[in-house]
């Protein structure tokens, strides 16, 4: 079934890696128009390459971009706006945790994941709200973590930023119905990453292949289907999110977890 999004144009932040780079690939296999941006300029160039290796006649634009800069993220959108035309679809994917305990964790730590986790959201939807209210399927999508509703000791500040990050799509779901737009998001698990690599390759017993080791994992903190998600899989939901199939859902949540949830 085509996700509908043919023609389309995507914004997805963070986009040069991980699921931020899977959603671009979905979008593009699709026929969509992608503009995605990141920090790390070689990160951004590997990824453009990646994409016009694959699919040579895309409609892309790539742009470095720190997202928590608000005037950085304007001349973005209106980049974006230039070189793809209109924004049908914004995905926040920008963001990573912080692990810390209460006794661990000082008040610039707890300021920092505030404005991470909830600027890296509001400076784009501000740059593109005047595209997306012109859009006939207007759509955000943000990136959230099962933290929001099932907190970490060990991540503490990430997951009092996370509760609110949800809070806060709830509430831009229900202003910008008005506009047509529609607002949801995602609550991750444990997905493979560059970073469960890095420890991978650092692993005390080297004769455990990638598979087994993960798998270890996964186990041992109790997520159901025993294994780390793929970056593909919580990207498929994404771009589901996003795009017209889903054109009677707004304020929703879709658990990406493996069944790592322990709440109704």
């Amino acid at each position: 079934m085509s996700f509908q999004v043919e023609g389309k144009v995507a914004v997805v932040t963070g986009g040069s890696s991980g699921i931020g780079l899977s959603v671009v690939e979905i979008l593009v296999s699709e026929g969509a128009k992608v503009a995605w941006c990141g920090r790390d300029e070689q990160r951004l160039i590997a990824s453009k390459t990646y994409i016009l290796e694959k699919y040579p006649d895309a409609h892309i634009f790539t742009c470095r971009c720190n997202v928590l800069d608000k005037e950085d993220v304007k001349r973005f959108a209106q980049q974006v706006n230039r070189q793809l035309g209109n924004v049908d679809m914004l995905i926040n994917n920008a963001g990573q945790g912080r692990v810390s305990n209460f006794e661990d964790t000082q008040d610039e730590d707890w300021m920092k994941e505030i404005e991470l986790k909830y600027f890296s959201v509001l400076h784009p939807v501000r740059a593109f709200l005047n595209d997306l209210k012109k859009s006939p399927c207007g759509s955000i999508t943000n990136v959230n973590s099962l933290l929001a509703l099932q907190p970490e000791p060990h991540m503490i500040a990430t997951s009092a930023a996370r509760a609110a990050l949800l809070n806060l799509t709830h509430s831009l779901a229900h202003e910008f119905s008005q506009y047509g737009i529609r607002v949801n998001s995602i609550l991750l698990g444990m997905v493979e990453s560059a970073q469960w690599k890095r420890r991978f390759e650092a692993r005390s017993d080297t004769s455990a292949s990638w598979e087994q080791w993960t798998g270890s994992i996964a186990k041992k903190r109790g997520i159901p289907m025993q294994r780390l998600g793929k970056p593909e899989e919580p990207a498929r939901a994404l771009v589901f999110l996003a795009s017209p199939l889903a054109s009677y859902t707004t304020g929703s949540t879709l658990d990406v977890s493996g069944g790592f949830n322990k709440h109704l």
